[in-house]
């Protein structure tokens, strides 16, 4: 097993932070809010919450973790294939939570699609629970917003 860091992630970390997203089979990247610009907003806007997993100074693991004051919530949790099963991944969602226990945070959530067996074992294995919600969407772009408020005048 590799010697591994479990180190906050900077907006350094995105070149190598994305490239491990883009190794992920079914992992699911959005030019809407993946962008660099988009992930070091949410990195500004949540300083101390998002980690990386480092193996040689190699990004093999990351989380993307935030909170909007009352509850957290973590995106893209990913560890590189050949690490997994070395509980990584449960030390990276231990750093979130340590993080968000911190700033008084005592709730957090994610999603994880129902077709990612894998990631749905992991969080069934460390105790997380799962709750049936209808969980809706709505991509805030002038065209939609028009759509739903009508025309100004």
């Amino acid at each position: 097993m590799a010697d591994v860091q479990i180190l906050p992630m900077t907006e350094a970390d995105y070149d190598a932070v994305r490239a491990l997203w883009m190794t992920i089979r079914g992992f699911g990247i959005r030019a809407l809010d993946d962008s660099r610009e988009d992930v070091v907003r949410f990195i500004r806007r949540n300083p101390t919450t998002s980690v990386v997993a480092k193996a040689d100074g190699r990004v093999i693991g990351s989380i993307l973790c935030g909170s909007d004051g009352r509850q957290g919530a973590l995106y893209h949790v990913c560890v590189a294939e050949e690490f997994r099963r070395q509980g990584i991944g449960t030390r990276m969602v231990g750093y979130c939570m340590q993080q968000l226990k911190a700033l008084g945070i005592n709730k957090v959530g994610l999603i994880a699609f129902t077709k990612n067996g894998g990631g749905n074992a992991f969080w069934k294995q460390i105790g997380w629970k799962k709750v049936d919600v209808n969980y809706y969407e709505f991509v805030l772009n002038a065209e939609n917003i028009t759509h739903f408020i009508g025309e100004e005048t």
